[in-house]
């Protein structure tokens, strides 16, 4: 008989630490593939949501123009679309080919997205609120049950995470050296279990950093929650009132001149139209957009207060890094694939680890009544 190979043998736990690593592994593994890989497949397809409306929705598919339109146009199209609609905020476009999204509450109190085609200033439709971006988001989320029990249920999952990184360190003896070690396939164990490893050892960072944010989003749902960036008072005015488009296009001029590293990415008008409050992103690197803001009084064009991202405190600085990070929305589309292919990976490893226990149990099923027959 021949001596197993080194990539053979790595897996097997030959002194009882390394065993009870393994058991380990294998034991929170079996009990929890189904939620993990759910969690992860959800989280997966979440990186391209966006891309996935744009595919289901006309409305929201736009051609690419010579020039954009300014934000007083966008917002004069989407009230006077549905003039009896409240405009609560007025999204930039994902991507090129991607309208603007305004949210607007209807008289019911239910609200539906208003899309804008940023490049004439035309709205081309309106959906439901409920996208597929939010079905994905909110699945991956909280399971669509009550926030408070479902962040904490689906962010649990970030200790058991931990727990099979580092005990596949333990199992996968000199694992650095399966970087490159292909997946063979002379005996179906064998190729699975080598697929494992493989998809294992070039997932570590990112399953490192899916439990690390997910381990931030526990402490969160616990109690631990960085206080929300200062909000700025705004003039809220009487009664529903639409916006003038020329006061926030003058606004946006404005705060263009004195603040020039910021990318406005969001315009959120107050409901009696005469307040204004503008976001984006700036110097500060990984923050979500509220992180930089300004406020205005659109009835004298004043700048009231203003926010940057760099000036937070260590603890608001966490909180705002989790989201950019866990779903790689901090760069563009080559960020969000290598989020996307990394997050397929770590669904496979929940699926291919439970497919591999049922190899192991068979095999050893057949050993046992081949030495019974004997």
């Amino acid at each position: 008989m021949h001596a197993p190979t080194q990539a053979t043998a790595a897996p097997v736990a030959r002194s009882p630490g390394r065993r009870l690593w393994f058991d380990l592994h294998s034991w929170v593994g079996l009990k929890l593939c189904l939620f993990m890989g759910f969690v992860c497949l959800t989280g997966t397809l979440a990186v391209f949501a966006h891309e996935i409306d744009w595919l289901l929705h006309e409305e929201v598919r736009v051609t690419p123009g010579p020039e954009r339109a300014s934000w007083g146009t966008m917002v004069a199209a989407a009230q006077s679309a549905h003039p009896d609609w409240t405009l609560e905020g007025l999204s930039a476009p994902h991507a090129s080919r991607f309208a603007a999204m305004a949210q607007m509450r209807l008289p019911d109190g239910s609200r539906r997205f208003v899309w804008v085609d940023p490049y004439r200033g035309v709205v081309t439709g309106d959906t439901h609120w409920f996208t597929a971006h939010r079905f994905l988001r909110n699945t991956h989320r909280h399971l669509m049950i009550p926030v408070k029990y479902g962040v904490p249920l689906v962010a649990a999952l970030s200790l058991p995470l931990l727990v099979t990184l580092v005990s596949s360190l333990y199992i996968y003896k000199r694992w650095w050296r399966g970087f490159f070690s292909w997946p063979r396939a002379d005996r179906p164990r064998r190729l699975w279990g080598d697929l494992h490893r493989l998809l294992g050892v070039w997932s570590l960072w990112f399953i490192a950093l899916i439990a690390l944010t997910g381990g931030w989003y526990l402490v969160e749902s616990l109690g631990g929650k960085a206080p929300v960036p200062a909000r700025i008072a705004l003039p809220e005015g009487d009664g529903p009132a639409a916006a003038d488009p020329q006061a926030i296009d003058r606004a946006v001029d404005a705060l263009r001149a004195r603040w020039p590293a910021l990318e406005v990415r969001g315009a959120q008008p107050t409901e009696g139209g005469q307040g204004l409050l503008l976001d984006g992103q700036a110097e500060a690197w990984l923050v979500r957009d509220r992180a930089n803001a300004a406020g205005f009084d659109l009835r004298t064009g004043t700048l009231i207060d203003q926010r940057d991202g760099r000036e937070m405190g260590v603890h608001q600085r966490i909180a705002e890094m989790a989201d950019p990070l866990h779903f790689g929305s901090f760069g563009g589309w080559p960020v969000r694939l290598l989020w996307f292919l990394f997050g397929a990976a770590m669904t496979a490893l929940s699926f291919t680890g439970v497919y591999l226990y049922g190899l192991r149990v068979s095999d050893a099923a057949r050993s046992a009544l081949r030495r019974r027959r004997r």
